[in-house]
């Protein structure tokens, strides 16, 4: 009588782009909203929108692309918001 056992090992699924979208999206709106050098991290946040809408495609870790999406056109509007407030106040005080 043959006594062999099979020891089944299983991976949990992950999806590295839909992480990789998080965390560039948190990097990105943390220095983002740092005046004139949060401009640097434009390809972080560019990033974290592209690897959040490609990771949505993947079902597991799906919050996590959802919110590299979230936090990356967050800091991006909130960067272009900053430069129209600054552009109109200084239109509107005459310099």
């Amino acid at each position: 009588m043959d006594n062999t056992e099979k020891i089944i090992i299983q991976k949990e699924e992950t999806n590295g782009l839909a992480t990789a979208a998080m965390v560039l999206g948190i990097i990105g709106i943390i220095l983002g909203v740092i005046p004139f050098i949060g401009w640097f991290t434009l390809p972080l946040w560019l990033l974290a929108i592209i690897f959040g809408f490609i990771g949505m495609r993947n079902p597991v870790k799906k919050g996590f692309a959802i919110t590299g999406i979230i936090l990356g056109t967050l800091t991006f509007v909130y960067k272009i918001g900053f430069w129209i407030v600054l552009i109109l106040s200084s239109a509107a005080s005459g310099y």
